[in-house]
C-alpha cells in the first residue's frame, strides 16, 4: 500500500466562540478556505485541534461539520492515538471511517515506553485498523523519540502503516528515514520551517499549522519543493519564515488561531489550559500579515 497522503495536509484547529462551544461555522468556513486555495487534504482532532480538551460527542461532531463543508473534495484523515493502547483499539473498532482515507497516530505520551513498546502499540493498532496510518513521532509532546529503526521497522513489518508525520525538528533523523525506507513509505515533515527542505530530499510532503491560514503560498511552496524547483520554493518560504516562526513562540494552536482571527476566519479562544496569545504577539501577526502579498 503506497502512501497516499501526498503534498500539503492542515492540522486544522477547533474554533470555539467566546463561551468556549464549538463554531462549527467558523469550522466550516475553515474547510471551505482551504479546499479553494490549494490544500491536498485535512487532519482532524490531532494538537492542534486541541484533541485533549475536546469530548467524545464533540470529536463526532466536529467529524461532522467538516465532512458536511468538504463534500468529498479532499481527503480526511483522523487522528486516533494515545497512551491506552486498549483504548486506542476500542476507538479505532467502533468508528466508522466511511470519511476517511486513514488516521494519524501518535507514539504513545507520558508513559514514555521503550522502542520495544512503542512497536507492540503500533503491531496492535495495524492489525485492527481497517483504513492506512501515518505514524505521528513528536518527541517535544511525548517525552521519547520514536526511533529512525522502530518507525522503519514497521513500516517494513505492516502494510497498511503507509507514512510517518516526523515533527522532532532533527534533520538528521529526517534523513535517515527518507534514505532507509520502503519505496512505498512516506516521511511527511511535521515541522512547518523544515517542510521545504524535507520536500526537496524526497519528502512526501508535510502535515501544517501555518497552511491552514495560508494555504495558496504553503501548499504552492510544497508542490514546488516536491517537483525540485529550489530556487522559486525557497523565495515563498523565506516570505513565510517569520509568521511561521512566530506562531509557534508562545503556544500552539494559541498562535495559529491569532493569525486566523486576524484573518477574520475565527477567533483566539482557547480552552485551558492553554490560554490566548499575547496582545504582543497578535500585534507582530497583524503586522506580518499587513505586509504579506497573499
Amino acid at each position: 500500500m503506497k502512501n497516499p497522503f501526498l503534498g500539503t495536509g492542515i492540522a486544522i484547529v477547533t474554533p470555539f466562540k467566546t463561551n468556549g462551544a464549538i463554531d462549527h461555522e467558523a469550522l466550516a468556513n475553515i474547510v471551505e478556505f482551504n479546499i479553494n486555495n490549494g490544500t491536498d487534504y485535512i487532519v482532524i482532532s490531532g494538537t492542534t485541534g486541541e484533541s485533549v480538551t475536546i469530548t467524545k460527542q464533540e470529536k463526532q461532531d466536529i467529524i461532522a461539520t467538516i465532512s458536511k463543508a468538504n463534500k468529498g473534495k479532499l481527503p480526511l484523515v483522523l487522528g486516533v492515538g494515545g497512551n491506552n493502547t486498549a483504548e486506542v483499539i476500542k476507538e479505532i473498532e467502533t468508528t466508522s471511517f466511511t470519511e476517511f482515507a486513514g488516521i494519524l497516530s501518535v507514539s504513545p505520551y507520558y508513559s514514555k515506553p521503550t522502542q520495544e513498546g512503542i512497536y507492540e502499540h503500533f503491531k496492535a493498532i495495524s492489525n485492527v485498523c481497517p483504513v492506512p496510518i501515518i505514524l505521528y513521532n513528536v518527541p517535544g509532546r511525548t517525552a521519547s523519540n520514536m526511533s529512525p529503526e522502530t518507525t522503519l521497522r514497521l513500516a517494513n513489518d505492516f502494510a497498511n502503516i503507509v507514512a510517518v508525520k516526523e515533527a522532532g525538528n532533527n534533520v538528521a533523523q529526517y534523513l535517515q528515514l527518507l534514505k532507509d525506507k520502503p519505496d512505498h513509505f512516506g516521511v511527511i515533515s511535521g515541522d512547518d520551517d523544515l517542510a521545504l527542505s524535507i520536500a526537496l530530499a524526497g519528502g512526501d510532503g508535510v502535515i501544517s499549522v501555518i497552511g491552514q491560514a495560508l494555504p495558496k503560498a504553503f501548499s504552492k511552496m510544497i508542490a514546488l519543493g516536491r517537483a525540485g524547483e529550489a530556487k522559486e520554493a525557497y523565495k515563498l518560504h523565506f516570505s513565510l519564515m517569520e509568521v511561521t516562526s512566530l506562531i509557534f513562540s508562545e503556544n500552539n494552536p494559541a498562535g495559529i488561531k491569532a493569525v486566523l482571527q486576524a484573518l477574520d476566519l475565527c477567533n483566539d479562544t482557547v480552552r485551558l489550559p492553554l490560554v490566548v496569545a499575547t496582545d504582543e504577539l497578535k500585534q507582530k501577526i497583524k503586522n506580518y500579515l499587513s505586509n504579506f502579498n497573499k
